[in-house]
């Protein structure tokens, strides 16, 4: 039997299992293990489903069924709905919310053979690029706990990066999946706006942002995860009548012309950052792409109509809502994030500028079918930053300056773990046009063969 099973990706543990070279169950044991060892130190995982996991391990291993997933384990964040666990988005007011069904995805990866296994932490309602919360508290960084371990899937993301879930569910409306990926240095799949059926907690219907820019998608420690994540969770939903069926391959490009995005007008790129993105650049020459030093279209435009999107659910009533669910620290980010866009344009011009946008990013997107850029513009930041009075919301917007483009415009992006420096994981975001999932995994695949990861590691506890 294989050594440390919690060491493996989610596609080998499937062929292990499948090759009867394990069981399942001797698979779930070992992350049950590996939970029980180091969650003390990070707090990723809120919730244990250690009986129902082991139980759903040993009915796999009667089973002869063939799922793609079959008997592998996976976790799923506190904001998507799983039977018999509750969907508490971070907030005391949800502590015993029980949902009546599953998510789709849940649904769909349990209909793969995949095993629940642990809920993780999240901010408060997902609302921060840090997670913590006053119903589960602090999820700390496992390379350095004095850092943002990236949010709002930051539980998942050091869940992975430690080895307690070998693959796992998160979303995104601010780079949700691919902040946590950044600061843990693991990877993640922002998929195209409908390509992934996203349907809020118990069936809430949700306001414009939420319906224009928030996705579901994949995370874990290999492109080859992301790639079965998306077969897997890919496809129409009558729960989200905004998903849909649609190819995941596409046309070879008619130019192989990758972009390199190392200069983001009024920022100030990491040395370490720009550098990840021209070796990524190298190794796509090297297997005949032709790469080009390029600057991204219109990417302060792109940040305001993000914020735009974002007020049009931040009226008087919604903050007021909101904030007697949530600490005031939280409340008053919100408060500024919704002044800031005080004289926004209207809804009709918010969208006729969106379907602008789009279409030039489109055209970017046909002279350049991939382009590698930064995930962050900064390296990860102290704990808590994001909730300073007077710069909370400039470190968040910020850092995000290349994170928006696709929520605003509905593009994919893989958000790839390249290596370490300084002891901390560095990283490049790859970006292509909508529906063009393929392209982004393909390419972050032959940067991956390149680059070495040693994730999963042994967190740095709290304190050290």
């Amino acid at each position: 039997m294989p050594d440390a099973l919690w060491k493996h990706t989610a596609v080998e543990l499937a062929a292990l299992i499948r090759e009867r070279e394990v069981s399942s169950r001797e698979v779930v044991e070992a992350h049950l293990d590996r939970i029980a060892e180091v969650n003390g130190q990070v707090n990723a995982v809120t919730l244990v489903l250690a009986e129902s996991a082991l139980a759903g391990a040993d009915a796999a291993d009667r089973s002869q069924s063939s799922g793609p997933l079959h008997g592998v384990p996976f976790t799923i964040k506190e904001n998507i709905d799983c039977v018999g666990s509750p969907t508490t988005q971070g907030i005391p007011a949800l502590a015993e919310a029980m949902p009546p069904s599953d998510a789709p995805v849940v649904e769909r990866m349990k209909r793969a053979g995949a095993i629940p296994l642990a809920r993780t932490n999240l901010p408060e309602l997902g609302g921060r690029l840090d997670t913590d919360n006053p119903l589960r508290g602090r999820t700390f960084n496992p390379w350095n706990p004095r850092l943002t371990p990236g949010g709002s899937s930051g539980g998942e993301a050091a869940a992975l990066a430690t080895g307690m879930s070998p693959i796992g569910l998160g979303n995104d409306i601010l780079g949700s999946l691919r902040n946590p990926a950044y600061c843990c240095g693991i990877t993640s799949l922002k998929p195209s706006a409908g390509r992934i059926p996203c349907v809020l907690s118990m069936g809430v219907d949700a306001g414009m942002a939420v319906q224009a820019m928030l996705v579901e998608g994949p995370m874990a420690r290999s492109v080859a995860d992301l790639r079965l994540g998306l077969s897997v969770l890919a496809g129409r939903d009558v729960r989200d009548p905004r998903s849909v069926d649609a190819p995941l391959e596409g046309p070879e490009p008619e130019v192989r012309r990758a972009a390199l995005v190392t200069e983001i007008p009024g920022f100030a790129l990491p040395q370490v950052t720009v550098a990840e993105i021209r070796r990524a650049g190298e190794v796509l020459a090297a297997g005949g792409w032709s790469v080009e030093e390029v600057e991204a279209p219109e990417l302060d435009r792109v940040n305001e109509v993000w914020s735009y999107v974002m007020a049009a659910d931040m009226d008087e009533q919604s903050l007021q809502d909101q904030e007697s669910l949530i600490t005031p620290q939280l409340a008053g980010v919100f408060r500024q994030l919704s002044n800031r866009t005080a004289s926004a344009p209207s809804n009709s011009e918010v969208h006729a500028e969106r379907s602008r946008l789009s279409r030039v990013w489109s055209e970017f997107f046909a002279a350049y079918p991939v382009a590698i850029g930064p995930t962050w513009t900064c390296l990860p930041w102290p704990i808590d930053s994001d909730l300073d009075p007077e710069t909370g919301v400039d470190t968040t917007l910020g850092t995000a300056h290349f994170i928006s483009p696709a929520n605003v415009l509905g593009l994919p992006s893989v958000a790839l773990a390249t290596g370490v420096a300084d002891g901390l994981p560095t990283g490049v975001q790859v970006y292509a046009d909508r529906w063009r999932e393929d392209l982004c995994l393909a390419a972050a695949e032959q940067i991956e063969a390149e680059c070495s990861m040693p994730t999963p590691i042994d967190p740095i506890p709290p304190g050290n």
